[in-house]
């Protein structure tokens, strides 16, 4: 397995060598954001872990070009930046995972590893999924409903894919926080209700037939009520 870790402070640098010399990966590393993002140009990796606060790029820049070329590779943000506003802002730029600093380093491979089978199993799964007149494409990530297509953000698609795979299911914000996201219990759910409104605003908003609705009390789901 291919891993960049882009990240300036030697001291996690060398924890992160340590820690997965055992794990069969090879690890390059990148001590500034543009060379990061060079390094993810012209190579594909398996994974990605990316600081925010780095020299020459910022992380969350660095994350939001990566995403121009590759859609696909697993990206997990390492920071110190802890608040929900930070999180948000790095699933918006299409960040997979996010965890903060000083982390632990079996937690660490733990989110490494299920990235990597989610990955795996994304690209083995059935491709397409429909509720009504919407179809998503797990294999282009292609989303369409009525026939007109969808643009959304990687995190945006991995919520409607989740909610659209357990459709019919009442799904409650944490479940959702931690499948999607992949967050600490700790964390506010307040981020599902931002991405689901956001959801909602591209799927149901000029539709008669709303497909997502909340449960109050308890959560969401995705349905054809008609």
């Amino acid at each position: 397995m291919e891993l960049l870790l882009v990240e300036d402070e030697s001291s996690v640098i060398s924890l992160i060598q340590r820690g997965l010399k055992y794990e069969d990966f090879q690890i390059t590393v990148a001590n500034d954001g543009l060379t990061g993002l060079k390094m993810a140009r012209s190579k594909k990796f398996d994974l990605i872990i990316l600081d925010v606060m780095l020299p020459q790029m910022n992380g969350l820049d660095v994350c939001r070009q990566i995403r121009s070329f590759d859609k696909d590779v697993p990206i997990l943000i390492l920071t110190a930046l802890d608040q929900t506003e930070d999180v948000v802002e790095a699933f918006n730029r299409d960040a997979d995972d996010y965890m903060t600093k000083p982390f632990q380093l079996e937690e660490l491979k733990a989110r490494i590893h299920r990235q990597l089978r989610k990955s795996n199993s994304n690209n083995s799964n059935n491709h397409l999924i429909q509720i009504d007149d919407l179809i998503l494409d797990r294999s282009s990530k292609y989303v369409s409903r009525d026939g007109k297509a969808i643009t959304l953000t990687a995190t945006e698609f991995r919520l409607l894919e989740y909610l659209m795979v357990n459709k019919n299911k009442v799904i409650s914000r944490m479940d959702i926080l931690e499948e999607v996201w992949e967050m600490d219990i700790n964390m506010s759910t307040n981020v599902v209700d931002v991405y689901v409104n956001y959801l909602r605003k591209k799927i149901d908003k000029i539709y008669e037939n709303k497909l997502i609705h909340t449960v109050i009390g308890m959560g969401y789901v995705m349905r054809n009520e008609n």
